[in-house]
C-alpha cells in the first residue's frame, strides 16, 4: 500500500491519488484541503486533510499580507505549509509499504520511511534546482531587464540543503519530462511519466481563413518562458499578418512589455474553460522555455488542433512531429523562432492537417497512461538503505 502525499492537489496528484485507489494501492492521501477545486475521487477513509497552515496562507494573501504568505521563515509561508505536512506525514505512516511525495515536502517522511525500511518515491515536477538556476542565471546576464520577471528561485542553502537529500533519499525519481530527466544528477535512479492531455474539443473553427496568423502564449509573462524571445522574433518578421495573443500574469509594468514589443492583445487570466475556448480562436502555441518541467499548456493547446512552437526545455519534446504537429526550436534563438512563425503565415491552407494531428497527439498522452507507468515503476522498484 503506498502512502501519497502533497499539500496542494493539483493535475497530476489527483490522477495519481486516484489511479491508486481504483487498484487498491492506496493507503492514504495527505493534503491540506480537498474541497472545490481541490476535491478527488476517494472515500473519506483515504482522505488526510491537515487544513490549519494553509487557511492560514490563503488568509494572509486575501488581507493583501503577500510577504507573510510567500517568504521563507514564515510560520505560514508556503514553505511552513510543506514543512508542517511534511512532519505530520513523518509520524503517521501506519500500514504503508511505500510512500510517494513531491519536491519541498519530502525530507522527513523519507527519513522516516528509510528508517522502517520503506520505498521512497519522489516526483520532481520541475528541473532540478542546480539546472534550474545555472540556466536562469544566463539569463539573467543575457538580457538584464528581464531579470525582474524571471522568478529565479532565492532559495537560502539550508532549503537547498533539503532538495539535495530528498533527491538522494530517493529510490526512484518520477520526471515529467526528458529535459527533467536529464537535469538531474549523474547515477540518480529515475523514470519519464508524461502528463496526460485534457480531452479534445470538438472542432468549431469556420471555414473562413482569419486575414492574420493567430499566435499565443499562455503563462506567466517572464523571461523564463521564453517571452523576450518571442518578442525578439516578431521584431525580426515586422509581418502585418502575425498577430500575438498574451494570455497570463504580468510580472513587470505592462508599459516594460509595451516598450519591448507593442503590437500584442493581452489577455488576463481565466478560468481553465476559458482558458481552452481562447485555444480554440487562435492558430498555434508559441512557448521558447528557458527552464520548465512539462509546461501542461502544451497538451492543452494540441487538445484544441494548435500546432507547437517550443523549445525541448519546455519538457514537450516528445510532443513534436515536425511540420505535422509543431517543430522544437533552440532555446535562446529568435532567429529560429521567426523562420518556424514565417512559415506556418506562408502555409496557412495547411493548418486543417496539423489541427487534426495535433488533436490525435493529445489523445495519445493520457492520464491513465502517466499513472500506469508510476505504478509499473513502483512495482519494480526495491528498497534500498
Amino acid at each position: 500500500m503506498i502512502l501519497l502525499s502533497h499539500p496542494q492537489v493539483n493535475t497530476f496528484n489527483r490522477a495519481l491519488a486516484e489511479a491508486l485507489e481504483r487498484a487498491g494501492r492506496l493507503e492514504a492521501f495527505h493534503t491540506t484541503l480537498a474541497f472545490g477545486r481541490r476535491s478527488l475521487a476517494l472515500p473519506p477513509q483515504r482522505m488526510r486533510q491537515h487544513p490549519w497552515p494553509e487557511v492560514a496562507r490563503l488568509a494572509a494573501q486575501r488581507l493583501g499580507l503577500h510577504h507573510l504568505a510567500r517568504s521563507f521563515g514564515s510560520p505560514i509561508g508556503i514553505d511552513a505549509v510543506y514543512q508542517n505536512l511534511d512532519r505530520f506525514v513523518a509520524n503517521h505512516l501506519d500500514e504503508a509499504g511505500a510512500v510517494y511525495a513531491y519536491e519541498d515536502g519530502a525530507l522527513a517522511t523519507f527519513r522516516a520511511a528509510r528508517e522502517r525500511g520503506l520505498r521512497r518515491f519522489y516526483e520532481l515536477p520541475i528541473a532540478y534546482f542546480e539546472t534550474a538556476q545555472r540556466l536562469l542565471g544566463e539569463e539573467a546576464e543575457r538580457l538584464p531587464a528581464w531579470a525582474p520577471t524571471l522568478q529565479a528561485p532565492d532559495d537560502p542553502p539550508e532549503k537547498l540543503a533539503r532538495k539535495a537529500e530528498e533527491l538522494t533519499l530517493a529510490n526512484l525519481v518520477i520526471c515529467p519530462s526528458r529535459f527533467v530527466q536529464a537535469s538531474l544528477p549523474r547515477g540518480t535512479a529515475s523514470v519519464v511519466a508524461e502528463f496526460g492531455s485534457p480531452p479534445a474539443g470538438e472542432e468549431n473553427r469556420t471555414q473562413e481563413t482569419r486575414p492574420r496568423l493567430r499566435l499565443l502564449f499562455a503563462g506567466s509573462m517572464t523571461q523564463r518562458k521564453g517571452l523576450a524571445d518571442v518578442f525578439a522574433a516578431l521584431r525580426l518578421l515586422h509581418r502585418s499578418d502575425v498577430e500575438l495573443t498574451i494570455m497570463g500574469t504580468p510580472l513587470a509594468p505592462h508599459e516594460f512589455y509595451r516598450r519591448e514589443y507593442a503590437n500584442f492583445v493581452y489577455e488576463p487570466p481565466r478560468p481553465h474553460a476559458a482558458v481552452l475556448d481562447l485555444m480554440s480562436r487562435c492558430d498555434a502555441l508559441v512557448l521558447p522555455s528557458i527552464v520548465e518541467g512539462r509546461a501542461l499548456v502544451q497538451q492543452e493547446a494540441l487538445s484544441r488542433g494548435l500546432p507547437l512552437l517550443v523549445t525541448a526545455n519546455a519538457g514537450g519534446e516528445d510532443l513534436i512531429e515536425p511540420g505535422g504537429t509543431g517543430w522544437l526550436v533552440p532555446i535562446r534563438d529568435p532567429e529560429a523562432l521567426a523562420e518556424r512563425i514565417a512559415w506556418l503565415a506562408d502555409h496557412r491552407s495547411d493548418l486543417p492537417a496539423m489541427r487534426e494531428a495535433t488533436r490525435k497527439k493529445a489523445a495519445d498522452r493520457s492520464w491513465e497512461a502517466y499513472t500506469q507507468k508510476i505504478i509499473a515503476a513502483i512495482d519494480t522498484t526495491e528498497a534500498s538503505a
